[in-house]
């Protein structure tokens, strides 16, 4: 069994970002700028943001956060998305999910300029990137295949499960396995809460990505010997351990499936470093114009 190592893997392309974003400065060239919004005081959320633009001060990107508190309405955040789809100096800018619930996530994703939509959330981006053409991809998704692709591991023809169906890890990555290419060439099989014999059909996955949101969901029987297992899920559930009082737990019962896999990735330190690293590609894609000029 090889670990995957998340932290690692980010820590070098997070090296790679930063060489190239000081040859742009050397050059003349404009400093790339992320926005976040952030509605609200979630600890999580709080937390990813603050993740987010300490990565932006480490890879030499400018940074900037927007702060509303949870009554904000509506209209004020889609009036805050406008400025700036109008900042010609923000590249790119995400708003961080969750929102209160008087707030429609849908129609703040769509009010966003596809061009500056870094998270790889708006329909166009979806659209674009499920008939593999050039988009800004899915920040989660991109940072799962940025680790088959930098361990090596095969996918052509293997048989990929994606546990989950969310808009933003299970279909994407579902989408993007299948692509011609690699890391894809995938046979992929999507499951959820409402499939049959999951069981039956994760013991015949060579690649499982378990992105359900459901604590060590995923059990030493369910998988085959040599599988390579992709762990997304991230749950805080209660401990007496930490100092906290809680501790994260992924979608896969790694104790009873790691000694049974090829490769797995831990929780934390496997996928998490990877999703804002992969964020800051997507920034560093947009301040370029690569994608959208």
């Amino acid at each position: 069994m090889q670990l995957i190592d998340g932290k690692a893997i980010s820590a070098q392309i997070k090296k790679e970002i930063a060489e190239e974003v000081a040859q742009i400065k050397a050059a003349g060239g404009k400093t790339p700028h992320l926005a976040a919004v952030l509605v609200g005081h979630d600890g999580g959320s709080e937390t990813y943001v603050a993740n987010k633009i300490r990565t932006c001060e480490e890879v030499g990107f400018k940074s900037s956060l927007v702060r509303f508190e949870d009554k904000a309405s509506e209209q004020e955040l889609l009036a805050c998305i406008d400025r700036l789809n109008k900042d010609a100096d923000i590249d790119g800018f995400i708003v961080q999910l969750p929102l209160p619930g008087h707030i429609s996530e849908q129609k703040v994703i769509e009010a966003i300029d596809y061009r500056k939509d870094v998270d790889g959330f708006h329909p166009i981006n979806a659209g674009r990137m499920s008939i593999g053409l050039p988009c800004f991809v899915s920040a989660t998704p991109a940072g799962i295949l940025e680790l088959l692709k930098r361990y090596g591991i095969p996918t052509r023809g293997k048989h990929c499960v994606v546990l989950g169906r969310s808009n933003i890890v299970g279909k994407p990555v579902a989408g993007l396995m299948m692509q011609k290419g690699y890391p894809g060439d995938a046979t992929v099989t999507v499951c959820h809460s409402r499939t049959p014999n999951i069981r039956e059909i994760c013991l015949s996955a060579d690649i499982i990505i378990a992105a359900l949101g459901a604590p060590e969901f995923l059990k030493g029987d369910m998988v085959k010997d040599g599988v390579v297992v992709i762990d997304v899920g991230t749950t805080r559930v209660p401990s007496s351990e930490t100092k906290s009082g809680f501790k994260l737990k992924g979608d896969v019962a790694f104790g009873e499936v790691a000694p049974k896999a090829s490769f797995i990735t831990p929780v934390p330190g496997g996928v998490g470093p990877m999703t804002i690293i992969s964020l800051m590609k997507n920034t560093l894609l947009a301040g370029k114009k690569e994608i959208y000029s």
